[in-house]
């Protein structure tokens, strides 16, 4: 069985993640060919949790479903982009063997999770280049990452353009 190398999509559709992914079809399946890499690429995207709506009755109910529907499909519709947008890429990058899931929960912990459930040897992820003090407000799945998932955790940034 071939090692792993994966990279997580943000929820996102942001050019961190973007960049994040072809940095690693350069680097880790081009030189090799691309289908013939000694690896293989998984991308796990973050679908935000969806809270149930079970036993919601009462006043106001019938205002609020149509809000909740709403926003599942707006979810729905943002994995399905993401992921096939991922594919896309892929395989203009001439990457065809790509499995790609959408998991459900919180950013930082499905990574880790797909890491160990996969048994991944990489990590690759986005960052946003935020300061200590954005990432302490905001929160860092990248800084997350790595220092909770059980593999190595490469993080990638993109570089800042010059105006």
């Amino acid at each position: 069985m071939r090692p792993y190398a994966k990279i997580f999509r943000e929820a996102s559709d942001g050019d961190q993640s973007q960049y994040a992914l072809e940095w690693t079809l350069d680097h880790f399946f081009k030189p090799f060919g691309s289908d013939k890499a000694p690896f293989k690429l998984i991308i796990v995207h973050a679908k935000v949790q969806v809270s149930t709506a079970v036993g919601l009755a009462g006043p106001g109910a019938a205002e609020i479903l149509p809000i909740v529907e709403a926003d599942l499909k707006k979810i729905l519709s943002t994995a399905a982009h993401v992921t096939e947008k991922a594919k896309e890429f892929c395989a203009s990058k001439s990457v065809t063997d790509v499995v790609v899931e959408v998991v459900e929960g919180d950013a930082r912990n499905v990574p880790c999770d797909a890491v160990e459930r996969r048994h991944a040897s990489i990590l690759i992820v986005g960052s946003h280049g935020y300061g200590a003090i954005k990432r302490a407000v905001l929160g860092s799945v990248s800084d997350y990452c790595a220092h909770h998932a059980h593999s190595t955790v490469m993080i990638v940034k993109k570089p800042k353009t010059k105006h």
